[in-house]
């Protein structure tokens, strides 16, 4: 795809019609792609800019659509829809990932940095629409695009499996969670890890991702369900009474 047809197609992926194309060159384009250039001539500085107006946009459309949601439920729902996992998919959907500029470093990284450069090309586009178009540009794209991705259960999950174990098995008069990579196979650009959780000695979960940290996860989440704090991934608040 040439870059007018590249440039064209996330214009219309954005519903706006960019005054600033060099901004908008930018907010798609990887770091691989413009490697020796200025620092805005790749996305990372809009990607700043946008994480911020994004949590800014989600926080008070949260706020104002769920009044009787306490502060936990508002957390809760609001880092899982600007979590990388929501915003990776979005991109997906809408087909930024057919835009993206990358640069030859980036080739065989496969799905791994597919997802990564989702993720970021949305808030850079977050960034770029509210330079180019002010707030109610970038306000508008965020609600048509994660409205879809609203589901109140959201809100009754743990947005961070680790640190919820650790809340509640402090709470329960545990010592504090630890974590073990006791595995990792598959070819080196995508490789799986497998993690184990241990309370007080015991082993209480266990969990495979495609980086320690998601193996991590994963096994925090299958020690909350051992454990009984969740079930089927939903909270059960009488455990933290």
């Amino acid at each position: 795809m040439t870059l007018s047809a590249r440039l064209a197609r996330i214009e219309e992926i954005c519903g706006h019609e960019f005054s600033d194309h060099k901004l908008l060159r930018s907010a798609i384009t990887h770091p691989s792609a413009v490697e020796g250039e200025p620092v805005d001539a790749s996305y990372e500085r809009l990607e700043f800019l946008g994480d911020s107006i994004l949590g800014s946009v989600v926080a008070l459309a949260l706020f104002k659509t769920y009044p009787d949601f306490d502060e936990g439920k508002l957390t809760r729902l609001k880092v899982s829809l600007v979590s990388g996992m929501t915003l990776s998919q979005v991109g997906q959907e809408l087909g930024i990932d057919e835009c993206i500029i990358f640069g030859a470093s980036e080739t065989g990284t496969g799905a791994r940095g597919m997802h990564s450069a989702l993720e970021n090309v949305y808030e850079a586009l977050v960034g770029a629409l509210y330079l180019d178009g002010g707030w109610e540009a970038a306000e508008a794209f965020i609600m048509r695009t994660l409205k879809p991705h609203l589901a109140t259960e959201r809100a009754e999950h743990p947005t961070n499996p680790k640190s919820f174990l650790q809340e509640c098995v402090q709470r329960d008069h545990f010592e504090p969670p630890a974590y073990k990579v006791i595995g990792n196979s598959g070819p080196a650009h995508e490789p799986t890890f497998t993690a184990i959780t241990l309370v007080d000695g015991v082993r209480r979960g266990r969990g495979t991702g495609s980086s320690k940290k998601e193996a991590e996860a994963a096994a925090a989440l299958d020690a909350l369900e051992r454990m009984g704090y969740t079930h089927n991934g939903v909270i059960l608040q009488r455990k933290l009474g």
